[in-house]
């Protein structure tokens, strides 16, 4: 696979994502997947295979209703073979509220993801971003508390 093969299997992965797990080409999120792949998220932990990816994506849909990803503003990070990464910006709605990167700046929105890619499937996904959208773990963070 080619670099722009892989971007243009994880931005579709992303999209159907964003479209309640169904790409508008039918394909439903899990299919972009190997069936032994593995998927990190915070504070989930490690998933491994289609079905504990399918148990952690039922799991934060519970808390995340809905997401959009802000494709146009992706940056990609391409290594010329398997791996590549994709740092971006998100907006949506979880149970305790909206959120909108950048409101306010220190809040959630920003992510990276380490993506695998071979053989027209996702083999490894690690996201990392902060999993308070609600932006309500304050408390914690004296220089949150201050603002």
């Amino acid at each position: 696979m080619t670099d722009e093969e892989r971007v243009a299997l994880v931005t579709a992965y992303l999209m159907a994502f964003d479209n309640g797990g169904t790409g508008h080409d039918g394909i439903g999120v899990l299919d972009y997947f190997a069936d032994d792949a593995r998927f990190w998220f915070p504070k989930w932990g490690l998933a491994i295979g289609r079905s504990r990816i399918g148990d952690l994506f039922a799991d934060l849909s519970s808390t995340v209703h809905a997401v959009t990803h802000h494709f146009s503003s992706f940056t990609w990070i391409l290594s010329g073979g398997d791996l590549l990464a994709v740092e971006g910006t998100t907006h949506g709605e979880h149970r305790d509220g909206r959120w909108q990167v950048g409101q306010p700046e220190w809040g959630a929105g920003h992510w990276c993801g380490v993506f695998e890619v071979r053989d027209w499937l996702i083999q490894r996904a690690f996201i990392y971003l902060d999993p308070d959208y609600a932006g309500q773990d304050v408390d914690r963070y004296p220089w949150l508390s201050r603002r």
